[in-house]
């Protein structure tokens, strides 16, 4: 099984467990922590990932660093990934949890991609736009290409809506190499 699919699955694990515990934004939370950590702290990633240290170990690392912290069921679930040896995708596992928890709320998060950068108001107007167009409440992630010469490049998913100067000038382009020309004309 690809490590891609694994993960959703833990994730939709853990999902259906905060469902019936604390919550799934106070779950969300918590593996939002624990895969800030593993990227913070590279030591503490090389711990839990390194085969040669018992997991018995790992697991009382785990315990003293989050039982304070964590819901008690999430602790256990990271214990169970230690047992099933899948520590190695918790972050994987984390970002997958986060995007069950913005379909559950009806987010949907956007990369916008513009040739300058934007003032606030204009954020706002595009936020409003993106939320009405896709049906959920539109997060912007905002890149800035000056290559694209104006407007806006929008990718959300597998579906990416272009309205960039750049090809409204290359459809013109093609459209009039397409175009045939009057009779008599030279070039």
């Amino acid at each position: 099984m690809r490590d891609e699919t694994v993960a959703r699955s833990y994730a939709d694990t853990l999902f259906a467990l905060a469902e019936r515990h604390e919550g799934i934004e106070t779950f969300g939370d918590g593996i939002e922590t624990v895969a800030r950590l593993l990227e913070e702290n590279p030591r503490f990633r090389l711990f839990l990932e390194t085969p040669r240290i018992a997991d018995a170990d790992k697991k009382a690392v785990i315990r003293k660093a989050f039982a304070a912290e964590l819901p008690r069921s999430l602790v256990s679930f990271l214990l169970i990934t230690v047992d099933k040896r899948r520590q190695r995708l918790l972050r994987e596992i984390a970002r997958e949890y986060q995007a069950l928890l913005d379909e559950h709320a009806g987010r949907a998060h956007v990369e916008v991609t513009v040739a300058r950068p934007v003032d606030d108001s204009t954020l706002e107007m595009l936020t409003r736009r993106l939320t009405a167009l896709l049906g959920k409440q539109a997060i912007p992630h905002l890149r800035v290409k000056p290559e694209l010469l104006g407007g806006v490049v929008v990718r959300t998913g597998d579906t990416i809506y272009d309205g960039s100067v750049r090809r409204s000038l290359e459809g013109m382009r093609r459209q009039l190499l397409r175009a045939e020309l009057p009779a008599g004309f030279e070039g």
